[in-house]
């Protein structure tokens, strides 16, 4: 995780009184408010500027058939919806309202409909269409394993799309993240006749159709470079192709291009190909013609041609500083959800405070443990090893101290470069747990072994912390005494994560189970371990609610909503989840095609843990 983001959880009244209002801390990869804009320009970059006068987190954009209209993603009314406005950015007209994820529209030929990929059926990424003159919509396509990026054939007979459809989602080669697999599927208006196009990728996608509605462009690549494209800036060696597939025969050709990590092809007229590149920096970076030409430059990621050609229409990252604190939009009205930068974060028991992660330097060293006022947004660094990383602070029960865990993190903070292909290599040289006063002062290490030993959290009497390691004395849990520094065995199996109830019966963590991470709790003595989650993904990143009752978590149970290689974010399915202590009343509150994760509750100040009651 690279970012974060503060939630703040707002209880509704209940009939037995008002509840307390709580807060959640959870990370956000990409992109924060000003990280993403939406521009216009002609064909060849010139004339560029801004196509809305207001910008918001707004992409996707598609043109209308006639020119006249635009159609966009943007989460400026809350949820991600569709817009449309004119290309002078005219006439802003938002044209869908739900609580869903709506995105990736694309119009008929003849302009009078939309097909979208939209989360309103059990939460997975579906195709939509929508009449734009009644603006009612419709359920085009169903299923679990997520449709994506549709595009309409000129003769208004088929969408072609990106489905995952029928399609595992394998952890990477050594790593915990998934990859995407999937294929070219094409489907008639009305839903009928589904048929799979492309059969010998591990993954093709962003289908467009040519002017005959014979072909369609794609772009192709391994299982495994759609994690390593995840990347703003992927590395050499992961180039992907554009192919041209024969819709009648499924046949398909590469075409001609630049070498790297190409996306987004789109046929234009006499038969030139555009495409955005995505894998070098400065002027390297942008839109592409198969003619040899170039187009806007920097780190677009999608976007679409005027129908004479002339002009395009596309977003790209763009550099903003971290906003400490800025609502964003939540699923579920019990709860108010504000972004903010930083990652891995823990409330003090006062809530008055947040303890955050920074990022490495480029070595990649030098992480640094903040501490950041919650009222003011001022931030101070407590304590940087420019030789090792710090990893995931978690404050005493009086406040006074933090308990985090020192090493070089290779898995977490240098990129995809840490590979786990046997048990030993989780090692990585050793962590350490340590603590330091809440004001930076009086460093000490509670271990010295050999194991990685990481992500400590105190027992409610602040006289004892559980962490997990990694080491030549195997996995699990273990629980260290501050005063002695004698350390006894949880668990014996693939666990991380761990935290203390704040009631202090019950320690939950993540365990690798059936190549999955679910989540569990187990009581400090060993006894009663229950297992949460079964959802065969990953469940993970848990905290919780000051008072013991809830848990907050983030889940990849809803699948990719995007073709992952555009969002820049290792896990782009993350969304973050609430259930109580036992597992039950799941509750969704993100719903995005970012990846959410690592949240922390925050408490309720003045009041202990028995007295706080949690949203409902």
């Amino acid at each position: 995780m690279r970012a974060l983001v503060i939630v703040l959880t707002t209880a509704l009244v209940a009939t037995s009184g008002a509840s307390p209002r709580q807060r959640v801390a959870f990370a956000r990869v990409f992109p924060n408010h000003g990280q993403i804009g939406l521009f216009v320009a002609n064909a060849d970059g010139s004339d560029e500027h801004p196509l809305l006068a207001t910008p918001d987190v707004d992409y996707d954009a598609g043109w209308s058939p006639d020119g006249e209209w635009i159609v966009f993603t943007s989460e400026r009314a809350g949820s991600a919806d569709l817009f449309r406005v004119r290309p002078d950015g005219r006439a802003l007209e938002r044209l869908t309202d739900s609580p869903a994820y709506d995105d990736q529209a694309a119009f008929s030929p003849d302009g009078k409909q939309l097909v979208f990929v939209s989360t309103r059926t059990a939460g997975t990424a579906t195709l939509w269409t929508m009449d734009l003159t009644t603006r009612r919509v419709k359920p085009l396509t169903s299923g679990p394993g997520g449709d994506f990026r549709p595009s309409w054939s000129a003769d208004g007979k088929w969408i072609a799309f990106t489905s995952g459809r029928g399609r595992p989602a394998p952890f990477a080669h050594g790593r915990w993240e998934r990859l995407q697999l999937a294929q070219i599927f094409i489907v008639k208006p009305d839903g009928s006749d589904l048929r799979q196009l492309t059969t010998s990728e591990n993954f093709c996608g962003s289908p467009k159709w040519t002017a005959d509605s014979r072909r369609v462009i794609a772009y192709c690549m391994t299982a495994e470079q759609t994690l390593a494209n995840r990347r703003a800036i992927p590395e050499a060696g992961n180039d992907t192709r554009l192919v041209s597939v024969d819709v009648a025969s499924g046949a398909s050709n590469d075409l001609s291009a630049w070498p790297g990590v190409k996306l987004d092809p789109q046929p234009l007229r006499q038969d030139v190909v555009a495409y955005v590149r995505k894998d070098v920096l400065g002027d390297g970076a942008g839109i592409y013609y198969s003619n040899g030409t170039r187009g806007p430059r920097g780190d677009v990621r999608y976007a679409s041609w005027s129908p004479d050609g002339t002009r395009v229409v596309f977003h790209r990252r763009v550099a903003a500083a971290p906003v400490q604190l800025r609502n964003t939009f939540s699923r579920d009205p019990h709860f108010e959800l504000t972004l903010t930068g930083g990652f891995l974060p823990a409330f003090s028991p006062n809530g008055e405070w947040f303890l955050t992660n920074s990022r490495p330097t480029p070595e990649p060293l030098g992480a640094s443990l903040s501490v950041t006022a919650v009222a003011s947004g001022s931030a101070r660094i407590i304590y940087r090893d420019e030789r090792r990383n710090v990893l995931a602070g978690q404050w005493s029960p009086r406040g006074d101290v933090i308990a985090f865990s020192v090493g070089t993190f290779n898995a977490f903070l240098n990129g995809f470069h840490g590979l786990f292909l046997k048990p030993g290599d989780r090692v990585e040289g050793g962590a350490q747990i340590a603590v330091i006063n809440a004001d930076g002062t009086g460093f000490r290490a509670l271990t010295s072994d050999t194991a990685n030993n990481a992500f400590p959290s105190f027992a409610p009497d602040g006289r004892r912390v559980v962490f997990r390691t990694f080491g030549p004395g195997g996995y699990g849990l273990r629980v260290l005494s501050v005063d002695s520094g004698s350390v006894s065995i949880l668990t014996r199996d693939y666990d991380n994560f761990p935290l203390w109830s704040p009631r202090g019966d019950l320690i939950m963590f993540a365990r690798q189970i059936d190549d999955a991470y679910e989540i569990y709790t187990i009581r400090a003595d060993g006894t009663s371990l229950k297992r949460l989650t079964f959802t065969r993904g990953n469940d993970a990143h848990m905290a919780w609610s000051p008072d013991g009752e809830y848990i907050a978590f983030a889940s990849s149970r809803m699948g990719f909503k995007d073709e992952a290689a555009y969002t820049d974010a290792p896990q782009p399915y993350g969304e973050i989840f609430v259930m109580r202590y036992d597992g039950t009343d799941v509750q969704q509150l993100t719903d995005n095609q970012w990846e959410d994760g690592t949240p922390a509750w925050q408490p309720v100040a003045g009041r202990s843990a028995s007295q706080r009651s949690a949203p409902h």
